[in-house]
C-alpha cells in the first residue's frame, strides 16, 4: 500500500497538464471526531459524543508541511523522534497515511499543545474546540526546544555588572557602559532537521527573493516550503515542493492540493520552512 507521500509524489508524476490536483482532499478545515460510548453507557443506549474543530487553519499547513520534511530524509524521523517523541512521530505518519485528518489534528493539540492556547467549550453532546489565532502561537510556539539557540555577548567595560551574557532564544539588549561584543549564535540541542522562521508581511510573490538556502551553524539549509496567511478572510495555507514542483495546500477549498505555476496570488508570506541538506 502506497502512503500519502508516494501518492503525491506519483500525481505530481503523471501530470500532464501542468494544473492537475491531488485525487482527493488532504487535512481538511476543521474535522468531526464522533466517540461511540459502550451500550451500558446510558440505559443501554449508544451513546455518541463528537468533538468538533474549528478554525484549524493555524495548524493544518504546518502539519502538512511537517509530514513532507518527515520524508526528504530517511534519519528525519529519528531524529525528530528526540524532541517530538517516537510514539508522536510514528503515529503521526500512521494516521497522515490512513487519512485519519481529524484524529492527526487532535493528536497535535492534546500532546503538543498547552489548554491554554485554544478556546474549548460543551455544547449539548459536542465537546467544540477553537484553533482560531495564529499558527505562530498555536504550532511554532511549540517547537521552541528543536529551534532554540543560545548566544554569548561581552561588554568592553571591566566594571559591567554583566559582562558575560548568555541569551537564549532572545535578543540581547544591555546598556552597559561599553561596547557589547555578541559571539556567533548556535542551537542549543544540534543542527535541527529544520527550521521555521517568521515572515509575517511578506507578500507572496516575494517568494522569488528570499534565498533558496541558509548557512546556519555551519550547516546548509535548503528552502521546503512556506505558510501563507490571507489578511481578508483571516486563513492559512502552505505551499511546499516534492520532486522541484511546487504544490499549494489550503486545507477550506474543495480542491486543496493543487501543482503551482506562479505564486499564489493576494497572500502574505507568514513563514518559510527550510531543511538540512543532505551531507555527503
Amino acid at each position: 500500500m502506497k502512503t500519502l507521500f508516494e501518492e503525491i509524489k506519483a500525481s505530481i508524476k503523471n501530470n500532464y497538464n501542468q494544473d492537475r490536483s491531488f485525487w482527493r482532499p488532504v487535512l481538511p478545515w476543521g474535522g468531526v471526531f464522533t466517540i461511540k460510548a459502550g451500550r451500558k453507557a446510558v440505559s443501554c443506549t449508544p451513546l455518541y459524543v463528537e468533538i468538533n474543530l474549528k478554525n484549524t487553519c493555524t495548524i493544518d499547513g504546518f502539519l502538512m508541511l511537517l509530514y513532507v520534511i518527515l520524508h526528504e530524509n530517511e534519519n528525519f524521523p529519528r531524529e525528530l523522534s528526540l524532541h517530538l517523541g517516537r510514539e508522536f512521530v510514528d503515529c503521526f505518519l500512521y494516521l497522515m497515511d490512513s487519512y485519519s485528518f481529524t484524529t492527526v489534528k487532535l493528536l497535535w493539540i492534546w500532546d503538543k499543545m498547552k489548554k491554554q492556547q485554544y478556546k474549548s467549550e460543551v455544547h449539548k453532546a459536542s465537546l467544540i474546540i477553537d484553533l482560531f489565532g495564529n499558527e505562530h502561537d498555536n504550532f511554532t510556539k511549540n517547537l521552541e526546544n528543536l529551534m532554540s539557540t543560545i548566544q554569548e555577548s561581552y561588554c568592553s567595560n571591566w566594571r559591567c555588572p554583566t559582562r558575560v551574557q548568555e541569551d537564549q532564544q532572545r535578543t540581547i539588549n544591555i546598556n552597559c557602559g561599553g561596547l557589547r561584543e555578541f559571539s556567533q549564535r548556535v542551537f542549543c540541542h544540534g543542527a535541527p532537521p529544520f527550521v521555521v522562521l517568521n515572515m509575517q508581511h511578506w507578500k507572496s510573490e516575494d517568494l522569488a527573493y528570499v534565498p533558496y538556502y541558509l548557512d546556519l551553524s555551519d550547516h546548509k539549509y535548503l528552502l521546503e516550503g512556506a505558510t501563507l496567511f490571507n489578511k481578508e478572510e483571516h486563513h492559512y495555507s502552505a505551499a511546499f515542493q516534492i520532486d522541484g514542483y511546487w504544490m499549494h495546500y489550503d486545507g477550506l477549498r474543495n480542491v486543496n492540493l493543487i501543482l503551482l505555476n506562479k505564486p499564489p496570488e493576494f497572500l502574505l508570506l507568514s513563514s518559510l520552512v527550510y531543511i538540512r541538506a543532505t551531507e555527503k
